[in-house]
């Protein structure tokens, strides 16, 4: 009778167990399933193990968004970031076939390989602001998003962007993406600005948006001119296209 009860109880949380995304270790044992169990149900069908700390229902689709935000939880600071996070809030180019998305945290990180056969990403480690740039700042989930994603907010995105360009972003797109950043929020934009701490990144958001005539020009002037960092800065990228930037005057 024993044996029956918790045979009931197995199918009872796996019936209540979240779909779309993986089963992280601390999901299975809040619905009872530690990781004996768990190898248990694996060994058994009920689950299938997609990695380490990682399991799935059998036949359950994975989904992008809760995939990615089960990832945010494990790697630190990971966050959409960049060319995709002003995509996905509504600033876009080119459409691309298939979309590689962007990814930045704080750490070194080796994603999963069970995350290729859902979503092509590229992540990146890249410090483009001060240490002391509040937790958070220009991260939000999407509205109607997944609650436990973090995008960047455009304003965020956008210096994002400026900093890989020439290493991944050539410089023609990104000047049409930052052409359509008009109705940035300047406190935001401000308070970002204030903590950046790369010359290359401010340079160029003083550029375009003065060549662009953006509201937020006189904002990136002063936060160049604030950094400095000498008459000219010059580096050939990745896509070969040659950045000189002069300083703000």
């Amino acid at each position: 009778m024993a044996r029956a009860v918790a045979r009931f109880s197995f199918k009872e949380a796996l019936a209540q167990l979240p779909r779309g995304g993986p089963l992280g270790v601390e999901t299975l044992d809040a619905h009872g399933i530690a990781a004996k169990r768990a190898s248990a149900l694996v060994r058994s069908g009920w689950l299938l193990r997609l990695g380490r700390g990682a399991y799935a229902l059998p036949g359950d689709t994975l989904q992008r968004d809760d995939c990615l935000a089960f990832l945010a939880k494990q790697v630190p600071g990971l966050h959409v970031a960049g060319k995709t996070a002003l995509a996905w809030r509504g600033v876009r180019h080119n459409l691309a076939y298939r979309e590689t998305v962007v990814l930045w945290g704080d750490q070194p990180a080796r994603l999963p390989g069970w995350l290729n056969g859902v979503v092509r990403v590229r992540y990146r480690v890249a410090h483009i602001f001060a240490p002391d740039l509040p937790a958070g700042l220009g991260l939000a989930p999407l509205a109607g998003g997944h609650p436990e994603l973090p995008v960047s907010a455009p304003e965020r995105a956008l210096l994002e962007l400026l900093s890989e360009t020439g290493s991944f972003e050539g410089l023609e797109e990104v000047r049409q993406l930052v052409e359509s950043t008009r109705n940035l929020r300047l406190p935001l934009m401000d308070e970002l600005l204030g903590h950046l701490s790369r010359i290359k990144v401010v340079r160029l958001a003083a550029r375009l948006a003065t060549e662009l005539e953006l509201p937020w020009a006189s904002l990136a002037q002063q936060h160049s001119r604030r950094l400095g960092g000498g008459r000219r800065w010059v580096a050939v990228g990745r896509t070969g296209e040659r950045l000189n930037l002069a300083a703000t005057p």
